[in-house]
């Protein structure tokens, strides 16, 4: 029996899911797994939380907590996530377990004997304050090239630019916000530059790889690769394994990977099995596209350091945006798994996210169209046929699957179609392509219902019974056939068509268990046929249209989020506007007395005033009030006047102060004593 490694990309510990994740990563991977299955292979599906790095350390400070209390959170609420999904992972494990730690400093080492890593002097940001060096996100400052705050130490993400700590300007300590200074610091490095070549070729000699990997991979291989620092200075992590030398920890992206094997290594101890059969038969990694390089350029490099075979296929999910906008968790811009499953069946996610675009190509998740496309599709396709199917079985045949009669050429056509489904669904999945194997059933759901409308089966049973029962008897045929293909896209869903035609069901809910890895249908199964007479149950819909309330429902309570984040940003850009008691104290206020006002050629709103402010020391200013006050009704009035404000010129007028006045621009005037400072 052939054997299958699965990887899914480790979801980050300091959240839960979104609907991204499932979209890019956790759905394809599934079906994938579970078509595999169903052809007999042995499937290894793994996964693990990935619990180290500098954003669960900086958050575990600030908020004065263990890193553990954090990770140890969310992995539970990520695992429910997953397995509320029915996304059947063989092993969701974490990299905080011992064999993790293990494992990782097991692979440093060997690159280290090999003299894959060497150590290097750098430049780093050092706080005196909190007497240590600070890694990347543990700093914030001005981006160098946008000139954007908040920029991270290692990227900012208003212009997208990665960046080096030591590039940021008035970078600050995130943890006491003191402004670091720049030291030495000896860290470690791995020779990827070492590997070009061999990762020039395996990516040249691999038809495998979807075409979105093989062409961002090999630009970057194009331009050469450059060598990478493999650990930082701090303790939340990986210690490295190498005599006299403490507070370092190796970076993420050097042990996460690992996470793969440490999951695997886990289940197969459990079991008395090898991971490494799995592995060296054939691996596939389902991830994002914004890993594609880690994947692709640095893991492979680490494998061959470490004289492993490299992965079969690399598949990276697009970006989902939502309504539009681009997803933000920290804005709450985003659809959690958790509350979405809330309210809708984790199979239409499913359908959803497959259907909406091929997997290699960004999409959107928009309320509406996820409505459209239950009610159009799932429910008015897919599901109108088969319940006419099973609905007009039970009324004219009694529930059995009726004695058929001779087959004319529309019904030929109709069962070659019914025959050919399962391979050409089948191949699409090989492919990858998730997308167009869902839209072969829906073409055939289509046509299916045409034939049913041609046939006419409720007028056929009454002039033409054998005509009837021929095509009630091909389109049970084809329910048949859609309970099986059906079931790595739509796990749950499937399971109802299946009790209805009283056929074996499979259990799906969450993570497989050992004694059940081995699916009970089999997609060999599409070529057997129901049997005459086969009696079927009573049947109810399978899919239920969405009503407009709810859909309304979650549009306002998603767009609420956005209002209440253009109101803090309104709140926080008047906050902005507010200036200190020093600052307004600096400001002179005097009483002037208008002794000279005209007209601005050329302007409707500009008047030009000589103020006299102290003594007859006349000082010119222009104010836009032509259209309150005429210049005559000017003359002698008392203000009150800015006279600290620097010279400017107004329509080619030099201004040396300003008026007060309201926003309907009637001035502030006063009986005070021209020349007095107003306090």
């Amino acid at each position: 029996m052939s054997k299958l490694f699965i990887s899914c990309a480790l979801p980050y510990a300091n959240g839960s899911c979104h609907l991204g994740h499932l979209r890019s990563t956790y759905i394809p991977a599934d079906i994938y797994a579970r078509y595999n299955r169903m052809n007999g292979v042995d499937v290894l599906m793994v996964c693990a939380t990935d619990e180290h790095g500098t954003p669960i350390a900086v958050r575990a400070e600030k908020e004065n907590k263990n890193p553990l209390e954090i990770t140890d959170k969310y992995y539970e609420l990520i695992c429910n996530d997953l397995k509320n999904c029915n996304i059947s992972l063989d092993s969701f494990r974490r990299t905080t377990d011992k064999l993790h730690y293990d494992i990782a400093q097991q692979y440093f080492l060997k690159l280290y004997n090999n003299g894959f890593i060497y150590d290097e002097e750098i430049e780093q940001l050092y706080c005196e304050h909190c007497k240590r060096s600070l890694p990347d996100r543990y700093v914030e400052g001005i981006c160098p090239y946008c000139g954007e705050e908040g920029a991270r130490g290692d990227q900012c993400e208003v212009c997208g630019r990665h960046l080096n700590p030591t590039e940021l300007k008035e970078p600050y300590c995130l943890i006491c916000g003191n402004t670091p200074k720049v030291n030495v610091s000896n860290q470690y490095f791995f020779k990827l530059s070492h590997f070009q070549d061999g990762i020039k070729n395996w990516l040249e000699t691999n038809n495998s790889l979807p075409d979105n990997v093989h062409n961002y991979a090999y630009d970057w291989v194009k331009d050469g690769l450059r060598d990478w620092i493999l650990t930082r200075d701090m303790s939340w992590g990986v210690p490295v394994p190498l005599e006299g030398v403490t507070n370092k920890v190796l970076y993420v992206w050097g042990e996460a990977f690992l996470g793969y094997i440490s999951s695997a290594a886990n289940w197969a101890h459990k079991h008395n099995l090898k991971w490494e059969d799995y592995w060296n038969d054939k691996v596939v990694h389902f991830i994002g596209k914004d890993i594609i390089y880690h994947h692709t350029i640095f893991w492979p490099g680490m494998l061959m350091g470490n004289d492993c075979k490299l992965p079969d296929s690399v598949v990276a999910g697009g970006y989902l945006s939502l309504e539009g906008r681009k997803m933000s968790t920290s804005k709450g811009w985003v659809i959690w798994v958790e509350d979405f499953l809330k309210d809708f069946d984790s199979d239409l996610l499913r359908y959803y996210m497959i259907v909406n675009a091929p997997l290699s190509k960004d999409t959107d998740f928009s309320w509406d169209d996820f409505q459209r496309r239950i009610n159009d599709e799932l429910a008015d396709i897919l599901g109108n046929f088969l319940h006419r199917t099973f609905s007009f079985t039970e009324r004219f045949f009694e529930g059995k699957i009726p004695q058929p009669g001779k087959l004319d050429k529309l019904d030929e056509e109709y069962l070659t179609e019914i025959k050919n489904l399962s391979d050409e669904v089948g191949k699409s999945i090989e492919n990858f392509e998730f997308r167009e194997g869902f839209n072969k059933i829906m073409k055939i759901s289509k046509y299916a219902n045409k034939y049913f409308n041609d046939k006419k089966p409720w007028k056929a049973i009454k002039e033409n019974p054998e005509e009837a029962a021929t095509c009630l008897y091909l389109s049970n045929q084809l329910a048949y056939v859609l309970s099986i293909v059906l079931t790595p896209y739509l796990p749950g869903k499937t399971q109802e068509i299946r009790k209805i035609l009283n056929i074996p069901t499979e259990t799906v809910s969450g993570f497989t268990q050992f004694d059940n890895r081995k699916p009970k249908i089999q997609w060999s199964e599409t070529k057997n046929l129901l049997e005459i007479d086969h009696k079927i149950n009573s049947p109810s819909p399978i899919f239920n249209k969405l009503p407009d309330e709810i859909i309304k429902d979650k549009k306002e309570e998603l767009y609420n989020t956005l209002k209440e984040e253009e109101k803090n940003k309104e709140e926080d850009e008047n906050m902005s506007n507010l200036i200190s008691i020093d600052e307004f104290g600096k400001v002179e206020l005097k009483v002037g007395q208008i002794k000279e006002a005209e007209n601005i050629d050329g302007s409707k709103n500009l008047l030009k005033l000589q103020v006299d402010i102290k003594e007859d020391e006349l000082r010119q200013v222009v104010a836009g009030i032509a259209k309150k006050y005429s210049p005559e009704e000017l003359i002698d009035k008392k203000v009150i006047v800015v006279t600290n404000l620097e010279p400017a010129k107004l329509f080619g007028v030099k201004s040396e102060g300003m008026l007060l006045a309201t926003d309907s621009m009637n001035l502030l005037t006063t009986e005070g004593k021209v020349g007095e400072s107003i306090k």
